[in-house]
Parts: structure tokens; C-alpha cells; sequence
């Protein structure tokens, strides 16, 4: 007689692997500053077909998303800009405590879409030529507070102050140079680092306060499997090596 004991262990097992994956799996919320868009995107997209869990990413800047989560915005994760915010979000009561890193440093570059415009030392900002300059909020996007800071060191910014046109988070930056809003703007290398063409100048990284982007856990993800996933999914090898192909200092 057929001993179909083994063919039913094996069936047994697999329906209690698919409900134990479908119970497992997750979704986070996660608040990402607009500058790591592409690669935030590029990780989601590994991580979920890595581990099964979800993962809904926002974008905007890291000054916004910090007024949202102290107003109760219900994210699990913060990938900020900065440093500040993310050891604010502790201080403050809104993290949970020993989760905070740096999962990237980023670099600024003055851009233009037109060829020749922005020379390889930036000397086009003293020159003129130009009527308007693109940077990022600096009260809210620290990529934006990155420019101001270059703009003070080279001597230029009071100078350079009645050209600027200021936009929301450094993705709005990024559009206006890209429509012609401005001539050139203070981007992120990420932002440039795939366009072929213009011109640019990437900014020397000790004319600015380091751009250091820190993750944090939120309390409100402190019990999400698939926040906690994810954060340790950003330290691990396959992540650090898209965040530097997209122009990032990872430490």
C-alpha cells in the first residue's frame, strides 16, 4: 500500500509556510527627505522582493516631515536630510531611542541645464551672467542650509540674495533649474548624477556643514516588523552600494 504519510507532511508544511509568510509580512511608512528619492526607491524595491514587507515611501523635506510626526503623522521611519532632526525626533519623544544612524553623507553641486554655464570651480557665481539661482528652503531642506553656508563662505550670498528664487524642498530646487525657472541651482549630486549634458560644479564638501542624513525609528513603528526591517536593511551591504552609485558617502 502507498504510504502517502510524506506527501502529506510536505503539503502541511507548505500551507503553514504560506500562512506563516502572509501573517509575517508587513508595511511601514516611511518618510524620506526629497533628496534620496531615487535611491530610496531602488532599496524599497529590493527590500520588499527580499523579505516580503511593504513599504510606502513619501517624499518632501526633512523640516516638513519633522512638523508632521511632532502633529502625529503616523510614519514608522524618518530618513532625513540631517542629523538634527532625527536626534530631535529623540529628545523630543518621538523616536525610539538607540535606533538613530547615519546611512548616508551627501553632496551639493551648483547646476545648470545649460552647457558652459557653471564652470568646474563654481567662479560663475561671482561673475554673474545669471538672473536667477535655485537653492532649497534652508529652514526646512539642509540641503538648502548647505548652500547658504557655501554661498556666506565664498563671500557671495548677500550679493546673490535678490537672485534667488527659494523652493519648497531641494526637489523643487531641482525644477526649477530643470524648467528654466532659474539658470542654475544648489542641488543634490544624486539629483545630476544620470543626466548627461549641462554644466556643474560640485560644491567642496569643507565649504559646508556636512550634509550627514540620519534614519531614525519612530515611536509609532517601535512594534512595525517591516520598519525594523527596512532600517536594517539600509546598513546592510546592498543598500550601501546603491546609495554610493548614487553619489553618497557612506560610512
Amino acid at each position: 500500500m502507498l504510504n502517502r504519510r510524506p506527501l502529506l507532511a510536505a503539503m502541511i508544511a507548505a500551507v503553514m509556510s504560506l500562512s506563516t509568510g502572509v501573517a509575517w509580512a508587513a508595511e511601514a511608512k516611511v518618510a524620506v527627505a526629497a533628496n534620496f528619492t531615487e535611491p530610496a526607491k531602488a532599496i524599497a524595491a529590493r527590500f520588499e522582493a527580499a523579505t516580503g514587507h511593504q513599504v510606502v515611501l513619501s517624499f518632501g523635506s526633512s523640516g516638513q516631515f519633522y512638523t508632521q510626526i511632532a502633529n502625529g503623522a503616523p510614519y514608522d521611519a524618518f530618513l532625513s536630510a540631517d542629523s538634527e532632526r532625527p536626534t530631535k525626533a529623540e529628545a523630543d519623544g518621538l523616536a525610539v531611542p538607540g535606533t538613530r544612524f547615519t546611512y548616508a553623507t551627501g553632496r551639493l553641486v551648483l547646476f545648470s541645464k545649460t552647457p558652459g554655464l557653471v564652470d568646474p570651480k563654481g567662479a560663475v557665481l561671482a561673475k554673474g551672467g545669471f538672473d536667477k539661482l535655485a537653492i532649497a528652503d534652508p529652514k526646512a531642506a539642509p540641503y538648502g542650509q548647505a548652500a547658504v553656508e557655501a554661498l556666506t563662505r565664498l563671500k557671495l550670498y548677500d550679493a546673490l540674495k535678490p537672485k534667488i528664487v527659494t523652493g519648497a524642498s531641494i526637489t523643487q530646487a531641482y525644477q526649477y533649474v530643470q524648467t528654466g525657472a532659474a539658470e542654475l541651482g544648489f542641488v543634490a549630486l544624486s539629483q545630476v548624477i544620470d543626466e548627461a549634458g549641462g554644466s556643474r560644479w560640485l560644491v567642496p564638501a569643507a565649504d559646508h556643514s556636512a550634509i550627514d542624513q540620519q534614519a531614525v525609528l519612530l515611536k509609532t513603528g517601535a512594534d512595525n516588523a517591516a520598519a525594523k526591517a527596512f532600517l536594517r536593511f539600509l546598513k546592510g551591504k546592498e543598500a550601501r552600494a546603491i546609495i554610493k552609485r548614487y553619489g553618497y558617502e557612506v560610512r
